[in-house]
């Protein structure tokens, strides 16, 4: 399982740690991943991502789930994240004809 955010695409970041002597040895900085169930509106079920904190704050800012996915880039997107997008899209296109 990769270490990136399923919504925001946050990933692993390299740097260095530094020494009081100043000695550099490589490090990686690893994102705060969490396992989140979110309420989707549209779909009125759960729908679980494995996202950063940073994306579950974007996400309720956002006004939900539903309106965070439709307003998202697809290229930002996970595969499983970019399906429940369509399932939610094709959901509003269902409920308003």
């Amino acid at each position: 399982m990769s270490r990136r955010c399923e919504l925001t695409g946050k990933g692993v970041m390299v740097g260095n740690n530094v020494s009081h002597a100043n000695n550099r040895t490589r490090r990686r900085f690893l994102p705060n991943l969490q396992h989140s169930s979110m309420l989707s509106d549209a779909l009125g079920q759960m729908v679980s991502f494995r996202v950063s904190t940073r994306a579950i704050r974007t996400v309720e800012k956002s006004g939900g789930i539903d309106a965070f996915l439709l307003g998202a880039k697809d290229a930002d997107l996970s595969a499983h994240a970019r399906r429940t997008k369509r399932a939610i899209r094709a959901a509003l296109a269902g409920a308003s004809a």
